[in-house]
């Protein structure tokens, strides 16, 4: 079996651990300028603060998290099908991209 035969087998799949939450953290998606546009975020929680009573507690941090879906548990990955393009129509929106016939450098 050669490398192509072995990458498309049919129980090619993401490691365990590339799609394993973070700790302390989940990832959650704020809306963005239009209705289609999803950005995530991480929204990461923090211990609380010791005091001489108890200790106060801290509100959680919010990041923007460029994992892209795989620390997403709702994703199902399938690596021989690729990522879906999300910001295609977005893209074709803006009227600000051309694009190519083939791969080009120009």
């Amino acid at each position: 079996m050669n490398a192509h035969e072995k990458f498309l087998a049919a129980s090619a799949h993401v490691d365990e651990a590339a799609v394993a939450p973070l700790p302390n953290s989940r990832k959650i998606h704020v809306a963005g300028s239009r209705p289609d546009i999803r950005v995530p975020m991480r929204e990461i929680s923090q211990a609380d603060t010791p005091t001489g009573f108890g200790g106060e507690k801290n509100p959680p941090i919010y990041v923007y998290d460029c994992s892209g879906p795989y620390t997403d548990p709702a994703a199902r990955i399938d690596i021989r099908s690729g990522l879906p393009a999300l910001r295609q129509r977005w893209i074709e929106y803006r009227c600000d991209s051309e694009v190519l016939d083939d791969l080009s450098s120009e």
